[in-house]
Order: structure tokens, then sequence, then C-alpha cells
């Protein structure tokens, strides 16, 4: 198995330095996000994982589908035209939430209660992408996350419901995310994780903190921090037939305070400990 380090999990090294690092650490992949590709520029992000010999385990993210605006599947398919010249694994989809619900701000007028209907729109919206992506050689990565975020981030909410939706597709077109932090709850995980087999596109693994900070985004622990029993997840999703990189995602104001050297030591340490 496998480590890749998600690119926020040391979020203020820039695309550069997070490669560099990786060398350093000897860590073979990375899971880079598009803002910092933006910023260090797509040719040379490019430019700089392959002189480096890095794989690129995913590339966040693509989504915010429900609106069912044009912009948005304008938005999806520079992510995959984005992915594609990066040579990344995945492109990861999250898929929004109800429209006019935003993270982290009151509850407005122009909120849409209508949760059916969002969902219907995300898979319109991968009818169109899925073909593009699989044109390009890109693959589409569902990622279902913890039902907290249903109203304003994901309105996918359980790896079966992700399933569902990526079935019409190639396995080489559209797959899901297994994210130990969003499914650990989820007491039909297992069987799911079976049932997705050759469709797990990425592994991410962090810890589910308790209690929970102020901001439930910021929830995410290095592995061994928080509640999570990371074996039996592991072992399911190797049993299914994962053979890719095993990607460390956390998102966590310490963390990200801290020295990323450090950081970087710690989520080895912990990967051999707990994951590998």
């Amino acid at each position: 198995m496998s480590l890749s380090l998600n690119q926020w999990t040391t979020k203020r090294w820039s695309v550069a330095e997070a490669v560099d690092g990786c060398v350093r650490h000897g860590v073979e992949a990375i899971g880079l996000w598009r803002q910092d590709v933006a910023a260090q520029g797509l040719a040379e992000s490019a430019r700089l994982v392959r002189e480096a010999g890095l794989r690129v385990s995913s590339l966040c993210r693509g989504g915010f589908l429900t609106t069912g605006s044009a912009e948005a599947l304008d938005d999806n398919r520079r992510a995959i035209e984005e992915a594609a010249e990066l040579g990344a694994a995945c492109l990861v989809l999250v898929v929004g939430g109800l429209p006019g619900v935003v993270p982290g701000e009151p509850l407005g007028a122009g909120a849409d209660r209508d949760l059916a209907g969002a969902r219907e729109r995300v898979a319109e919206a991968l009818a169109v992408l899925a073909p593009y992506a699989g044109e390009r050689g890109v693959r589409l990565a569902l990622e279902p996350l913890h039902p907290m975020y249903c109203a304003d981030r994901a309105v996918l909410s359980t790896l079966g419901q992700a399933l569902d939706l990526a079935e019409p597709y190639p396995v080489a077109q559209v797959g899901v995310v297994v994210d130990t932090f969003h499914v650990w709850w989820d007491p039909q995980v297992f069987e799911q994780i079976a049932r997705a087999g050759a469709r797990i596109a990425s592994y991410q693994v962090c810890d589910y903190l308790h209690p929970l900070p102020a901001d439930v985004l910021l929830g995410r622990g290095v592995m061994g921090d928080g509640v999570i029993d990371f074996g039996p997840l592991t072992r399911a999703v190797l049993e299914a037939g994962y053979t890719g990189d095993i990607e460390v995602e956390i998102f966590n104001a310490e963390v990200w305070a801290a020295d990323p050297d450090e950081v970087l030591a710690t989520v080895k340490e912990r990967f051999a400990a707990l994951i590998g």
C-alpha cells in the first residue's frame, strides 16, 4: 500500500513545495487541488509532478452540480481537462448541496429545500460529464460526504447512493471515493465497499475527531487521534480489489498551522502503524 499526500493536509505548501516535500519524505504520490494548481500554473504543476516521478492520485475537485447551471458544467469540463493534463488517477466530484444554501452562512430566503430535485440534477449532469471525461481518459470519482454536509456540500451521503449514480457508466468513466471520515458511521459500509469493487477510484483516510470543532469542516484528524477503526475499513477496500494509492486528506486548523514537514513525518508514522 502506497501513501499519497493530499495537498491540503499540508495546506501551507504550494504545489512546488508539496512536490518537494513528497520527494524528501519518500512519498510516491500526491493529491492536488485545482486552486493551488492554478496558482502554480497548470503546465508547471504537471511538469513538477512528472519530473519528480510522482503519481497524481486525485485532483480535487469538480462537482457542485445541484443548480443545473451551464456554468457548473463548463467548470467541470475545465476540471476534466486539467485532470487529463496532470495525469490524475481521478477527478473527485463533491456534488454540491441544496441550491442557495451556502456553507457557513445563515439560511437565506432563496434556499431550495427540494432534496430529490437536487439529486436528480446531479444525475443529469453526470450524463453529460461522464462521456466527456471518458473521451479524455479521465475517471470521475463521486464522493459521498457525511450527512452533516448534505445541506451545503453534498446531497450524496452514502456510498450506496454514489454507487447507484455510478452504475450506468463504464467503470473506467465513473467510480467512487471511499473516505473514512465520511463513511465510517454507515451500517452498510462494508456491504457497499464489497459492492463497489472495481469502482473504487480513491481511498482517502483521516480520523473523525470527537468532539468536533465549531467548524465541522475542520473535524478531520491524523489517524489515531479520533474514533475510526481503520483496520476493517482498509481490509474491506483491499479485498474489494483496490490497488491504488491511499491518500491522507486532513482538514484541521492545528495541523495546517504546524510545520508541514513535521505533519508529513507524523502522517507517515501513523500510516505505517494504522493503515499500511
